[in-house]
């Protein structure tokens, strides 16, 4: 048309106009520019203003860090869907068990103990930590695998599958470790073997015989059951160490016993000295006693440790006992001795227990004056049974039996000695209590 134009040669009128064209679509060109531009930059920070609410929500789930592999997909999640996939999870009914309706299914258990956390008499409970294996087959989850290696799950592919349904008998308590997550191992084989392992803390009762308690060995027994109606027994021996209670229990009992003894070789006079020392051995005892009760269960039998502390606490009895009988025949010896005036007017009941062969350098004993011999006191010796009995022939001895009554009464009337057998007594048979009740418990 330019070309057209140039040939036909137009005059100025066409010129005019065509400059005049031009000049209005330059200025057109020129309002519209500026639009285009606002538009062009308005977008942008629209774009801009979303990335950013999109960070800032990202900040905020995540903890303020922006994680830019969020805009991945889950890889550990689309390889359990690849897993379940190879396993053909959704091919199968795995709420029945494999082979349903045919033969039982064999599956083998194996133990780890890791630790055992705490045994209770109270609760008569023990408390452990272990691995608990299953081994099983199941055709349904058999895979092709070239280099025939397991491929290992976590809890997640667990809930999908069949797994045997064995619990603990007899458990108070128990549960599955979850930190960091839960501990539990899935291992499937090519061939469709199984391994499930989980960490369990259980707590189990145990029935515990205490007839021989401190020196008993219990059989304490981890019950697993399945609905097959097998049941598994695993029977762990605990073997109780003694020097333990030996430093709580034995050897504090044997010094309260001993130190009971002490009061044998004090003076009988000394009536606060005695009767403290030996109420102070009873409170002893009686507080070891409630001590060992109360760590113990309530049982309706005797155990070993309370025939040691009960035969203790008797032989500290005793020991009061003795002195209370010391005290008792003592004063009645000398009331007799008063009654009957052998001793002086001036003598003072305060001063009874003076006359028992030991040396009392505050107490001044004075000769005692002669009684008036008087027709009733007056003895007449009687005549020899018999002059035709033969004398007694050199180095034969005569003996005079005393009966029981006289034995005791002698000792009544001499009350000290109370105090000297008992020296020898109480000891000698501590001592073989000792040896018989360690000799049948040990």
């Amino acid at each position: 048309m330019c070309m057209k134009v140039l040939k036909t040669n137009p005059g100025p009128q066409a010129s005019a106009m065509d400059f005049a064209l031009t000049t209005l679509r330059l200025m057109c060109l020129a309002w519209l520019w500026p639009v285009a531009l606002l538009k062009g930059s308005n977008t942008q920070n629209q774009r801009r203003h979303k990335d950013v609410y999109l960070g800032e929500k990202t900040r905020h789930k995540h903890g303020g860090r922006i994680d830019f592999k969020m805009k991945k997909s889950d890889s550990t999640k689309s390889l359990l869907i690849k897993s379940e996939q190879l396993l053909r999870i959704e091919d199968h009914d795995f709420a029945m068990r494999p082979g349903f309706g045919g033969s039982a299914i064999p599956v083998g258990i194996d133990v780890q103990v890791e630790s055992i956390d705490s045994i209770s008499e109270v609760n008569m409970d023990f408390t452990m930590t272990l691995y608990l294996r299953h081994y099983w087959q199941d055709d349904r989850l058999a895979f092709p695998s070239s280099s025939n290696k397991s491929r290992t799950f976590d809890a997640r592919l667990v809930k999908k599958i069949w797994v045997p349904d064995v619990f603990f008998v007899h458990s108070k308590r128990s549960f599955i470790h979850d930190t960091t997550m839960e501990n539990i191992m899935l291992r499937v084989y090519p061939d469709g073997n199984i391994l499930y392992s989980v960490r369990i803390t259980v707590t189990a009762l145990c029935s515990m015989d205490f007839s021989r308690f401190p020196l008993d060995t219990q059989n304490c027994s981890l019950e697993l059951e399945s609905c097959w109606y097998n049941r598994l027994y695993i029977n762990f021996i605990l073997r109780r160490h003694i020097f333990f209670f030996m430093l709580q229990t034995y050897f504090p009992t044997m010094l309260m016993v001993m130190l009971s003894w002490v009061s044998f070789w004090i003076d009988r006079r000394a009536v606060p000295a005695r009767v403290s020392l030996g109420i102070t051995t009873v409170l002893t005892m009686t507080t070891i006693i409630t001590g060992v009760s109360a760590s113990m269960p309530q049982v309706s039998y005797v155990k070993a440790v309370d025939i040691y502390l009960w035969a203790s606490f008797l032989f500290v009895f005793l020991s009061v006992i003795e002195y209370a009988a010391v005290n008792y025949f003592t004063t009645v010896e000398e009331m007799k001795k008063l009654q009957k005036g052998k001793l002086p007017v001036s003598y003072n009941a305060s001063q009874a227990m003076a006359y028992d062969g030991c040396f009392h350098d505050d107490i001044d004993v004075s000769p005692f004056p002669e009684l008036p011999t008087t027709p009733s006191t007056t003895r007449t010796i009687p005549a020899r049974a018999s002059s035709t009995d033969p004398p007694p022939t050199e180095g034969t001895r005569l003996w005079r039996k005393r009966s029981m009554g006289k034995n005791i009464r002698f000792i009544m009337s001499n009350s000290y000695m109370i105090d000297s057998y008992s020296r020898i007594l109480f000891p000698v048979a501590y001592l073989l209590f000792n040896i018989i009740y360690w000799c049948i418990y040990s």
